[in-house]
């Protein structure tokens, strides 16, 4: 199975609560900004449903292990352990996962800044993304997103299809990991320039970064920006 691309854009597998997708994507926006690539270049985000993927949901100690390890090869990121109280905690990101499918029927470019701004919310300001009321805050604070266009798509639930099938593409061998980045010639990258391993099982022991090479985001955002030039 293949994972379809339009030129010009980056399609992206992930999840919210993933922190090598919260780090690839902090690094996919700068990148972009720093080479002059906004407008040119768009990211298509889809669902890595890692709890749909793992029967249960992501344990906290393995995403609070997580913050100072991965969160040191770009603090620019930002970076913060959960400071709100233990009950507010997400048990879920599959609404925030359908809130960006939804965004899509405002655009690429509001799908992904609520994407980013979703990433931000939980792993920076420690806001619980599961509730409907917080999804419909964060995207009224985009200033892209319509909200009340959102939240009746949220309200009949009619992105959720879109997460199913994208978890269905997940279960392929297509889609290795959470985040894998495709391009229209067929590149992709899965955690695209870091290797990493875990000293005990996750939630139990915590990662150790072993390579880190960020100029890969500048390769493929230039690789998405020539499919665009005429041959």
């Amino acid at each position: 199975m293949t994972v379809a691309v339009v030129p010009g854009t980056i399609v992206v597998y992930s999840d919210i609560w993933c922190s090598f997708a919260h780090l690839a994507v902090h690094r996919l926006h700068a990148t972009r900004s720093r080479l002059g690539l906004e407008g040119r270049v768009a990211f298509d985000h889809h669902a890595f449903p890692l709890e749909l993927l793992n029967g249960h949901s992501s344990p906290r100690p393995g995403t609070d292990s997580e913050v100072s390890a991965i969160g040191r090869l770009d603090p620019e990121a930002g970076w913060k352990l959960w400071q709100a109280p233990d009950w507010t905690y997400p048990t879920t990101t599959l609404p925030a996962l359908e809130a960006v499918q939804a965004a899509k029927e405002q655009g690429l470019a509001a799908s992904e800044a609520l994407d980013l701004a979703l990433r931000k919310a939980f792993w920076v300001d420690s806001r619980c993304i599961s509730l409907r009321s917080v999804l419909l805050e964060v995207a009224a604070e985009t200033g892209v997103v319509d909200v009340e266009q959102l939240a009746e798509a949220l309200d009949d639930g009619r992105a959720r299809k879109l997460v199913m099938a994208d978890f269905a593409v997940s279960q392929t061998d297509a889609v290795q990991c959470s985040p894998h980045l495709f391009l229209a010639d067929g590149t992709n990258a899965a955690n695209p320039g870091v290797e990493v391993h875990y000293t005990d099982a996750y939630g139990t022991g915590f990662p150790i970064a072993t390579a880190d090479n960020p100029s890969i985001y500048e390769t493929l955002l230039l690789q998405a920006a020539n499919a665009l030039e005429p041959a």
